[in-house]
């Protein structure tokens, strides 16, 4: 039964990285990190150089689980822009994925003195996929089992964002070319395109010592129109030469109304320049009985420059 459950998770994880294929789909990284994990147009926003490591451990307990570790870096650029990169590596039983983005930002500002501005940012993806099939039994003599697989893509994404004082507006479009490289047959979806809209607003309570920021962040897939919606709400306490903060976030599936699928709490720590995040994602709905531990997210940064995330302008 397990090996039946972990052939049925590689499954519908193929599935998905077809799917999804040259950004892999964030858990909670833009709320435990910084939101350029979901949008070049917030690379180089602030005044300090983030650097960021991360993994993602699902499946806890389960052999071959899925897990993921990526790299992170942005940092503002002569007057008004920003650039970024990030490596990812994605492994799930017997697929793996690797790659990265390189992008740039720009930032008009349009107010100086209610800091209003609009952002624009690109970025170019490259990924290489891989699937081991070498173990897999083959009776009917499938030409694609029995060696090694693999597939090497590029593609790009556009997004802006607006800012107005503490309320932001993010929308982005991720792998705006379609698909050109056909890896097993004519099925394989063409448009893989998936729209990003994230936005929130910051409440600050006791002359600033306190930040209160609800936001929310939906996710369209153009390939089989699905749509998800994360609601979350981050409570963030100013102290001396840093910070701490607590978190929620709720995942849902527009299709299926308000009925919940994950809840998230999170929470983490910036001391001087270093920086520490953790997120914990429990499912609860039918897949809770696989859960198997749930899914762990653990960030690890360092700030080059101190000005503890306040916008530029």
């Amino acid at each position: 039964m397990k090996k039946f459950i972990t052939v049925t998770l590689i499954c519908f994880s193929w599935l998905g990285v077809v799917a999804q294929e040259y950004k892999l789909t964030p858990y909670t990284q833009y709320l435990v990190e910084n939101p350029f994990v979901i949008s070049p147009a917030f690379a180089g926003q602030t005044d300090m150089q983030r650097l960021r490591l991360s993994g993602t451990f699902q499946w806890v307990g389960l052999d071959n689980a899925p897990n993921t570790q990526s790299l992170s870096y942005d940092r503002a650029i002569m007057q008004n822009s920003g650039v970024g990169v990030i490596i990812y590596n994605d492994k799930n039983g017997n697929t793996s994925q690797i790659g990265g983005q390189l992008s740039f930002a720009h930032h008009l500002i349009l107010n100086d003195a209610n800091a209003q501005y609009l952002s624009f940012g690109i970025s170019y993806k490259f990924s290489q996929f891989r699937i081991r099939t070498s173990d897999f039994d083959n009776p009917n003599g499938d030409p694609n089992i029995g060696s090694d697989l693999s597939a090497n893509n590029s593609n790009f994404e556009a997004s802006a964002l607006y800012k107005f004082q503490r309320f932001f507006f993010s929308v982005n479009v991720s792998n705006i070319l379609n698909r050109s490289v056909k890896m097993f047959d004519g099925e394989e979806p063409k448009k893989l395109r998936n729209y990003y809209v994230y936005t929130g607003y910051t409440f600050l309570l006791d002359d600033g010592l306190w930040e209160l920021e609800p936001s929310a962040y939906l996710k369209y897939y153009e390939s089989d129109n699905r749509s998800a919606t994360d609601l979350n709400f981050k409570a963030k306490r100013i102290i001396n030469n840093g910070y701490w903060w607590v978190g929620l976030s709720s995942r849902f599936l527009n299709d299926q109304g308000f009925d919940p699928t994950a809840l998230v709490p999170m929470g983490g720590l910036n001391k001087g320049q270093f920086y520490v995040g953790y997120a914990f994602q429990y499912n609860i709905n039918e897949s809770n009985e696989l859960n198997h531990g749930g899914t762990h997210l653990l960030t690890l940064g360092y700030d080059f420059e101190t000005s503890r995330g306040r916008t530029r302008w």
